[in-house]
């Protein structure tokens, strides 16, 4: 296992990052959860004895329970809290009151205390807004989240689902008013759908932010098992098609991937979480499952080497159309190379 900085933070997390979304069978993401208590404690031992240190979940997964299990898990498995770095998010709809979701002061103060009980822990390492509220203003959320920050409940700050001038104002904001900034993202990002690096992988990269990867096997249809006519698999697709992926693509990737997954001896799942770790931007990736069998195969993708061919290939064969202004930018910018021979002084 690897370790990276998490943005422009002094934070050291693991490459792998483990998802508790599976944790729990309650509400929106009932489809997806399913896994028990002592499933959980088992899978959470198993992550951390394979060096995992960086652990994800939601308010909204299970409608709190996955954050309940979560807690008791790291105390049934005797894992100091102080070793993991424990993330969480806020904005989702958790009661029937107009003010019981979005990112206001109040809802924020409100679920963050009550993640802190479900949790079972004095401070959360990474506290995230889920996505945009485009009723409330940035400031006010943000300086709740700092408020939280000064007050010890929380240590860093991040950003989920949010486009690349609403990260870019939030950061701003950060910087002119000297309020906690947010360290990361977490965002969608496979193989099979490379939206993130039109816009927000180059802001990532130049503001120092953090990425962190949801879904990096698409929803299971970069597992290997699903096939072009779509046949039933008994996986989650089967009954939460989600997310949204060019299934054409996204099988002419599976066809590139299944022979050298038979060449490496490993599964396409693992070549799919494996391309991600490649790529520069990437801090973490949040793998999450509901055995052993799967969370094993998961963990071994840290493993999995690619040649510089390999990669060419893949990269080819996933690249994303052409778009405006991205090819007018590299068309322009040819002027102002520099050669690294020589300072551009």
């Amino acid at each position: 296992m690897k370790y990276n900085i998490l943005g422009n933070t002094g934070l050291i997390v693991s490459e792998l990052c483990f998802g508790t979304m599976t944790f729990g069978a309650k509400g929106r993401f009932k489809n997806i959860g399913g896994v028990d208590q002592n499933a959980a404690t088992d899978l959470l031992k198993q992550v951390v004895d394979a060096g995992v240190n960086f652990i994800d979940t939601a308010n909204v997964y299970s409608e709190g329970i996955s954050e309940e299990i979560t807690g008791k898990a790291i105390q049934d498995a005797g894992i100091s809290r102080e070793s993991l770095i424990l993330a969480t998010k806020v904005r989702g709809t958790m009661g029937e009151g107009p003010n019981e979701k979005g990112l206001t002061r109040k809802h924020i103060i409100d679920q963050v205390d009550a993640s802190l009980k479900r949790l079972d822990t004095d401070y959360i390492d990474l506290y995230q807004i889920h996505s945009n509220d485009p009723i409330t203003p940035i400031d006010e959320t943000l300086r709740a989240l700092d408020d939280l920050v000064s007050s010890g409940k929380v240590r860093y700050i991040g950003a989920s689902n949010v486009a690349a001038w609403q990260l870019m104002k939030a950061l701003d904001y950060s910087k002119y008013n000297n309020v906690a900034r947010f360290a990361s993202l977490q965002a969608y990002y496979t193989i099979a759908g490379r939206d993130l690096e039109r816009e927000i992988i180059p802001l990532l990269q130049d503001q120092k932010v953090g990425l962190m990867v949801w879904s990096p096997l698409a929803g299971g249809l970069l597992s290997g098992k699903y096939d072009r006519e779509e046949t039933k698999t008994g996986g989650r697709r089967d009954d939460f098609d989600f997310p949204p992926v060019n299934k054409d693509r996204a099988f002419d990737i599976v066809d590139a991937l299944r022979p050298m997954a038979e060449k490496k001896d490993v599964s396409v799942a693992q070549l799919s979480i494996a391309w991600l770790l490649q790529q520069k931007a990437v801090t973490s990736v949040i793998i999450g499952a509901k055995t052993k069998e799967q969370l094993s195969d998961n963990l071994k993708s840290t493993e999995v080497q690619f040649t510089e061919d390999e990669l060419k290939e893949l990269d080819e064969i996933s690249q994303l159309p052409k778009e405006y202004p991205g090819w007018m930018l590299n068309f322009t910018k040819e002027d102002r190379k520099v050669d690294s021979r020589h300072s551009a002084s």
